[in-house]
């Protein structure tokens, strides 16, 4: 099997992801949420270090259920800067909490988070055809778009890099290598 060439072939949990989460079409509104904010952890940190704290970070997010983190309070989160577990950056927690609220006012407004971020690709992957994984872009005009869009909203930690690591993880946009056997638009 051949993969992304980004996929450290050492390590489990990065093959793991890649070959079952990665790029592949995300629509649950709570596994959006998740990747969405272990993307804006990655600010300054490999993605590896993000993977590897995944757990914890949904034990402490309450398996990123989004009603129960918009509600958690300061004391909850200043607790956490102590979690030796997760990424102890309190701009990274207090924005989870803000970015959970701000999801449930799209929710409201579009019915869900799913419709409304993928009305930017008009509900179909976008797919590029990468030979080489450093062949991707680290931002488009569509990521600095939807960024904009999201600051104004109210989101933080967020920008066009993160937010085009987003649409690659959520398959928003395929950037899978063309020869890779995980690409759903692979041959054999």
């Amino acid at each position: 099997m051949k993969r992304c060439g980004w996929v450290k072939k050492q390590d489990d949990l990065d093959r793991m992801y890649h070959d079952t989460e990665w790029g592949r079409p995300l629509h649950d509104e709570q596994a959006l949420f998740e990747l969405f904010c272990l993307e804006s952890y990655q600010s300054g940190v490999s993605w590896l270090t993000v993977l590897h704290k995944r757990q914890a970070f949904n034990h402490v997010f309450k398996q990123y259920d989004i009603a129960k983190v918009a509600a958690m309070t300061d004391k909850e989160l200043e607790f956490l800067l102590s979690d030796e577990a997760i990424i102890r950056h309190r701009g990274k927690l207090f924005a989870t909490r803000n970015n959970a609220q701000q999801f449930l006012q799209i929710q409201k407004e579009f019915g869900s988070f799913d419709n409304y971020i993928w009305s930017f690709v008009k509900h179909h992957p976008i797919n590029h055809k990468i030979n080489h994984y450093k062949d991707a872009p680290s931002q488009t005009a569509l990521s600095e778009q939807i960024a904009k869009e999201l600051k104004k909203r109210g989101f933080k930690y967020i920008g066009p890099t993160m937010i085009y690591s987003f649409m690659q993880a959520a398959g928003l946009v395929n950037d899978h290598e063309v020869e890779c056997s995980f690409n759903p638009n692979h041959t054999l």
